[in-house]
Order: C-alpha cells, then sequence, then structure tokens
C-alpha cells in the first residue's frame, strides 16, 4: 500500500520496518540500489538521498563496465551520482519482512536529473506532454514463464532441460493455472500490498507461462510498477524455489510480450482521442495514431533491446511482423481497443524484456509528433497483418540500431546524448553476441561440417 512518510517513521520507531529499499533504474530496465538501514534512512536519507556508481547507467546485462560511454568511463574516474528519493513511490514490500521502498531518481550533483536516465527520459516526454495540456495513462500486460527449478539450479544445469510448470498449454485454463497458484497468490498479494492494483491471473500458451495483469495508472507510476513487479515477482519465485523468466523467447514456442497500452486524456481526465467516426478517434486520436506508426521502426531500439528481443517477430505467434493498425486486431503491432475513455492503442512490438521507461517515453514522443505536425492516419487494417510484405517489424537488434542512430528525429526529440548512448547500448550487445558460440551452431557444426 501507499506509505507516507509520517507512517514509514512510526513503523520504523515500532520496529515493523528496519529497512528501505532504495532502487533506481538502469538501461535494463532493472532496478539497482541499496538496502538502507531504517534509522539511518530517517536520520540521513530522507535529506540527502544516496549515491551509486555512474556504471550503472554504463553496464551490460552481466554488469561488465563498458567502455565508449560519455556518462562512465575510466578516463573520468567513474564518480558517484546521487539516488534522490521520490516519496510519491514509498511503498511497503510484503514479500521481505520488515522491509519498506522507494524509487530513486539518477540526478548529478547539482540535483538535475542524469539525462541518460530511464525515468529522466519518460519524466522529459511527459513533461512535453504536460504544456499540450495532456497526460498519458498506461498499462502494461507481462508474460513470464514458471519452471519448477531454482534460479541456483538453472544456472548450474546452463538453462538446458528444466522442468515447466506446465507441461501443456494452459492459455485461459483454470485448472492450469491451479497447478502454480500457489506462486500466483503470493505474487498478487504481494504486490496489493506493495500498493499496485491487482486485476487477476490468466494462463498463456507456452508451457509454464502466464499473465498476471494491473490497472492502468499514469504513465510514471505504471512504469515504476512495472519495475517493481519484475523485481518482485522473482524475489518471490526464489522463496519458493522455482524461477521465472520475462525472456523475450525462451524456446521456440510462443514468446513472453509486453503489451503497452497507452492513451491521453486532458488535464481534466476528459477523453481526447475518442470521437464519433467509425473508428472511434477524433481527429487529434488519429494524429496520436499516426505519428506512432510513423515512428515506430525507428523506436523499436526502445521496444526491443536485446538479441533475443527479435526471436519473438515470427508470424501467427499472436507477436506483430508488420506496422499495421487495426480495430481489436492481433495481427496488427498497433491494436486500437475501447471506446470513450477507455479508448487507447496497445502496442503489440515489446517484449518482457522491455524498458517501461524508455519504451513508454518513445511511444508519447511519437504520439506528441503526429498530434502538433497533426500527421494523416492512413485507412485501417483488416484482415491478417501477418500476409503482408511491406512496413515490417525490424527483424534485428543491427536494424532497429542502425533506424535509432541514423534518426534526426530521434535525436531531435531525445538530444544527440540519448541518441549516442542507447546506440552504445546496442552496439555493445552486438559485440557480445558476435563473439559468442551457441548451442545451435554445435548443434548444427560439430559432427556435421
Amino acid at each position: 500500500m501507499a506509505l507516507s512518510i509520517d507512517q514509514l517513521k512510526k513503523d520504523i520507531e515500532s520496529g515493523k520496518i528496519d529497512t528501505v529499499v532504495v532502487g533506481a533504474t538502469d538501461m535494463q530496465g532493472r532496478l539497482q540500489g541499496k538496502r538502507i538501514h531504517g534509522k539511518f534512512f530517517l536520520d540521513d536519507t530522507i535529506k540527502n538521498g544516496t549515491e551509486g556508481c555512474n556504471y550503472l547507467l554504463a553496464s551490460d546485462i552481466e554488469m561488465n563496465t563498458i567502455q565508449g560511454y560519455d556518462i562512465s568511463s575510466w578516463d573520468t574516474g567513474y564518480a558517484d551520482m546521487g539516488m534522490a528519493p521520490d516519496f510519491n513511490t514509498l511503498r511497503y514490500l510484503p514479500w521481505h519482512e520488515g522491509t519498506a521502498m522507494v524509487v530513486a531518481d539518477l540526478v548529478d550533483h547539482h540535483k538535475h536529473g542524469i539525462s541518460v536516465s530511464p525515468r529522466t527520459i519518460l519524466k522529459t516526454q511527459l513533461e512535453r506532454l504536460d504544456k499540450a495540456g495532456m497526460v498519458a495513462l498506461c498499462g502494461t500486460e507481462l508474460e513470464f514463464i514458471v519452471f519448477n527449478n531454482s534460479y541456483e539450479e538453472a544456472w548450474n544445469k546452463g538453462y538446458q532441460g528444466l522442468t515447466p510448470a506446465n507441461q501443456y498449454n494452459v492459455d485461459y485454463s483454470l485448472i492450469g493455472t491451479s497447478r502454480v497458484e500457489k506462486l500466483l497468490r503470493a505474487i498478487r498479494l504481494g504486490m496489493d500490498g506493495a500498493g499496485l492494483i491487482v486485476e487477476s491471473a490468466k494462463g498463456e500458451c507456452n508451457f509454464g507461462q502466464h499473465e498476471i495483469a494491473f490497472r492502468y495508472e499514469d504513465a510514471l507510476s505504471t512504469c515504476d510498477n512495472h519495475s517493481i513487479y519484475k523485481m518482485g515477482a522473482k524475489e518471490i519465485a526464489s522463496q519458493q524455489g522455482c524461477a521465472l523468466t520475462f525472456m523475450a523467447k525462451f524456446n521456440e514456442k510462443e514468446g513472453s510480450s509486453c503489451h503497452i497500452h497507452l492513451s491521453f486524456r486532458d488535464k481534466k481526465g476528459g477523453a481526447v482521442m475518442a470521437g464519433e467516426a467509425g473508428d472511434g478517434l477524433s481527429d487529434l486520436g488519429r494524429s496520436y495514431l499516426a505519428g506512432l506508426q510513423l515512428h515506430m521502426k525507428e523506436l523499436t531500439l526502445l521496444f526491443a533491446p536485446n538479441i533475443n528481443s527479435y526471436k519473438r517477430y515470427q508470424a501467427g505467434t499472436f507477436a506483430p511482423t508488420a506496422i499495421k493498425w487495426g480495430r481489436d486486431n492481433r495481427t496488427c503491432a498497433l491494436r486500437l481497443v475501447g471506446e470513450g475513455l477507455s479508448l487507447r492503442v496497445e502496442n503489440r512490438v515489446p517484449g518482457g524484456d522491455v524498458n517501461p521507461y524508455l519504451a513508454v517515453a518513445g511511444m508519447v514522443a511519437a504520439g506528441l509528433d503526429g498530434i502538433e505536425n497533426k500527421l494523416e492516419l492512413e485507412p485501417i487494417f483488416q484482415g491478417n497483418a501477418y500476409a503482408l510484405e511491406t512496413n515490417r517489424v525490424p527483424t534485428s537488434l543491427k536494424q532497429a540500431r542502425d533506424l535509432w542512430a541514423n534518426s534526426t528525429w530521434v535525436r531531435d526529440t531525445f538530444g544527440a546524448d540519448v541518441q549516442k548512448h542507447y546506440t552504445h547500448m546496442a552496439d555493445t550487445e552486438l559485440d557480445a553476441f558476435s563473439r559468442a558460440v551457441t548451442d545451435w551452431e554445435r548443434f548444427r557444426s560439430f559432427e556435421r561440417m
């Protein structure tokens, strides 16, 4: 539940809370930070925040310090960044005894947000939207796969021969979800106690695949909650001796998506995207959707940031291949759903590995561009978008990297420093993969070549 500073003080003084987690989001969308003793948090951290090395925004997925980033290097001495708690995010973490948590912004010594920090990037775009007289409402739908193996066992087995929690397709199956209800219930109750508004849990297509849905909120709160949920779900799974993964594509079956629902409203909560036309869109709504469609390719790096992300985009797998929009059409990259206040666009490109702050920032920026330039929306697509051979979702990280790196609109919208920083993130991933030898290569080549 939401937690005030006054209540936190009472809880620490009574002994109910003894630890406060301070977490900031890195490039990969993970919460990184410290566990601070409760009394010290009251005496010092509330006023001064805490610090972390700036390599937190210049490391790869394995926490290797990567050279080539302007923000952090041996030449600049690996200085500290500030972690400034956002007390609007203060909450209990029920799955850890005596623990509360707060999300922090990464700031410089002048208390200004670090420009390449994902949370800062999103807040910058939301400030633009605010000046245009609108707010963004957002929901993210994360899928994951559960295994009856601990994380340690999975590591020791090289992630081979793991036992999925369900051994057949349990999409919408109540029997299938009951097999893992102990875990799903613990996650739902934990997230409810942490202040997220839990809606439901359901099975998905891949073996052991499930989804827990949460109610939409303002865009920044949704992204904060998304990161807390991913961290908490893994921690709760570990406590029960099992493991779950949000990998975009764990095996050759269906991947794990993160559909992002986004709509704009005016500051009084009124619908600005909805209209009386046959498609249900206003002129502003059409321009919003046109901007999003126009910039999807150059933003794909923010939706699909890893080598593995691109394995999802296969025909007939409910992951999109064509950048088309349709009314309640799951074959399109952009699916228009709802009506009136609930009218929204579902972006079906992101996978479970997405950094929500970056993805939502990209969607807000693209929608604003469409509105500001009164872009015309192409006709609605009806039918099977998988059959289309034009305007395709990028099929590789290299392609997405080049589209992002060479985009004048990206540079002008996010800043040259942000463009360069996340281009280097893609280059780092591509370089690491180019040096890796995979099981696929060994099976094909060991004897037969």
